[in-house]
């Protein structure tokens, strides 16, 4: 029973505080009155990801494919296949996948690196990773 009152004061006293202090501060009030612009506004700033140009990854990715050491440049596309079109095994994709981590300063969990099986799938997992730098 004194937990009760003592829980409903504290909650009084906690909205009486946090009312009377916001009172008196006019960027508050007015906050308040635009509270769904200035959410808007912040929450697109504060939540905007930071996808990188897909023509950027591209290049990027075809540039470190071109790269690696078991592969023939002039076999690189967009469209190549690391498997079927650049003659790479599974141990090959792996290092791939690890050169790619490398180059755009992030780490790719296992599930998502094995499902990169050519070009086209890296650069559409690095443009759509907020991460990738």
């Amino acid at each position: 029973m004194a937990f009760r009152a003592l829980g409903s004061a504290l909650a009084r006293h906690v909205s009486r505080t946090n009312a009377a202090s916001t009172a008196w501060r006019p960027s508050v009030v007015a906050a308040s009155h635009k509270a769904s612009a200035n959410q808007a506004m912040w929450r697109s700033f504060a939540a905007e990801p930071g996808y990188l140009d897909k023509e950027d990854v591209t290049g990027r990715v075809l540039e470190v494919v071109r790269k690696f050491e078991k592969v023939q440049p002039e076999k690189v596309s967009a469209a190549s296949h690391f498997v079927n079109d650049l003659g790479l095994d599974s141990l090959d994709t792996v290092e791939l996948v690890m050169a790619f981590e490398d180059e755009f300063a992030i780490e790719i969990p296992d599930a998502d690196a094995e499902k990169i099986l050519s070009c086209g799938d890296a650069v559409e997992y690095l443009a759509s990773n907020t991460h990738a730098k």
